[in-house]
């Protein structure tokens, strides 16, 4: 039987804040163990949370930025629950009066568009931290992360590829990127992902039976673990077996997901207002200050760069992909206004460079202003295309100025057109066989004149003036 996934994903986000939530101790990561706490974070006796407005402002610009209705009253409830990395024995968060509701976000899909629903966006406070000992039978807990705010992005069951969940996924982490609201560093879980997934006989309205998949840190995890839950349950349902509602981990180094606990229901948690905590009302004033105080959001980005400065679709939406490389580019053609020479230089040279390394842009060792100098010496005939792509490497490799290394390496190029038609023309008495093949109409055979230039100059002969200096010489 032919099936189709059906797959949600909820992305958790950690909110730029200096402070938590509901406290004032500090948000940094890398603190040592249990130094960023306090009574109210650990839930001690008496406390009371006080709810951090910056927080909310953050949570607000999501919710703007992806076209959802905010809503003028939300509540925090409890979501009761016992974990060791849950101090107060239930987490702060909202559950039937959300923040936000009934937005979107469209995504790219086989050359068109696709609409991806978001069900709604609502604030809570995020868990403490278990880390485990490889040596004894014991975990210790970290209560730093404890009160930091998060914001729980829901989509609607909108997906059916494992490839549309991870465009889905980036796209949003691109928005928290540019409204500056989130670090995006899924490797210190500020930025997380857990996926609903269930398979359908293709044509049926109803859906399966689900699985909840956690523990996925990248898009390539989000990517793998669906692929292979897609062919754990088909494999099930082609045995006539029952998919089980449960909540499976991804376990990277098997390359599978293994089951963790069966699957709570919101019933489960025993949600109630929080009585700590008063209703949320959002100033109409307050937010129609925000929606006109957004940036330039990815989408509107990528139609600017194709209409400002004549790109391609395809580039400006690489471009615009990561916020630092779309500041990157402007920096760039700022300095030398040729936006598709900067544009194959940035998408061809410089994120090759960065793959070697599986680095994001802020491993990059040249900076938009000596990548724009080093494409003037192109432009001006100083070095060749070719002499600059070795510019280029031994830029990246030490962080020099491209006018040091081609002045050390001795790459300039040679355009005295009376030194180079004086070695053209003893290249061409040395060579008749080739010079009546010219005459004879084999002109690709000027490749072989040129092709001996660049050899006596070492490399260093202006091709282009070259090429006219044979041209001419030849046609007499």
């Amino acid at each position: 039987m032919n099936y189709e996934a059906v797959i949600g994903l909820e992305i958790h986000a950690e909110l730029l804040t200096s402070s938590k939530i509901f406290c004032g101790c500090a948000t940094a990561f890398g603190a040592p163990p249990n130094t960023q706490v306090c009574e109210v974070c650990l839930g001690m006796p008496g406390s009371l949370p006080v709810l951090n407005r910056r927080a909310v402002e953050f949570a607000l610009k999501m919710a703007l930025a992806t076209g959802c209705r905010v809503n003028p009253e939300s509540v925090f409830a409890r979501k009761n629950y016992f974990y060791p990395d849950l101090p107060k024995g239930y987490q702060i968060s909202q559950y039937e009066q959300p923040l936000a509701e009934h937005g979107h976000l469209d995504i790219r899909v086989n050359g068109g568009v696709k609409r991806i629903g978001i069900t709604r966006i609502h604030m809570e406070e995020d868990a403490g931290k278990l880390i485990h000992s490889e040596h004894r039978p014991v975990s210790f807990v970290d209560f730093n992360r404890t009160g930091v705010p998060l914001i729980e992005i829901v989509s609607e069951p909108d997906l059916r590829t494992p490839e549309e969940a991870v465009e889905y996924f980036k796209g949003l982490r691109n928005i928290l990127l540019y409204l500056e609201i989130c670090d995006g560093n899924m490797e210190e879980g500020s930025l997380r992902c857990d996926a609903n997934i269930s398979l359908r006989p293709v044509g049926r309205a109803e859906f399966g039976t689900k699985a909840e998949l956690k523990n996925m840190n990248s898009f390539r995890f989000v990517r793998q673990a669906l692929e292979y839950e897609i062919k754990r349950q088909r494999a099930l349902l082609d045995a006539g077996k029952e998919i089980i509602q449960e909540t499976r981990l991804w376990d990277a180094a098997q390359g599978q997901t293994v089951s963790m606990r069966g699957k709570e229901e919101a019933h489960d948690y025993r949600y109630f207002p929080d009585p700590d905590l008063v209703p949320v009302k959002i100033a109409d004033a307050w937010l129609a200050s925000l929606r006109q105080g957004l940036p330039e959001l990815p989408a509107a980005r990528s139609r600017r760069f194709r209409d400002q400065y004549g790109l391609p679709e395809y580039d400006a939406e690489v471009l615009t992909g990561d916020k630092a490389l779309a500041d990157y580019f402007e920096a760039c053609v700022k300095e030398f206004p040729q936006p598709k020479q900067v544009s194959n230089w940035i998408m061809v040279e410089l994120l090759r460079e960065l793959k070697k390394e599986e680095a994001g842009l802020a491993a990059c060792r040249i900076t938009p202003e000596a990548l724009a100098r080093l494409l003037t010496l192109v432009e001006k005939g100083t070095i060749s295309a070719s002499q600059a792509k070795k510019v280029f490497e031994e830029m990246w490799a030490g962080g020099q100025d491209p006018e040091a290394i081609v002045k050390e390496k001795g790459l300039e190029q040679i355009s005295d057109t009376g030194a180079l038609e004086a070695a053209a023309q003893e290249i061409i008495k040395a060579h008749p066989k080739e010079v009546a093949d010219f005459k004879a109409g084999k002109t690709k055979v000027m490749g072989f004149f040129v092709g001996q230039l660049m050899r006596q100059t070492k490399g260093q002969a202006n091709p282009q003036l070259a090429n006219e200096i044979f041209r001419r010489l030849l046609q007499k």
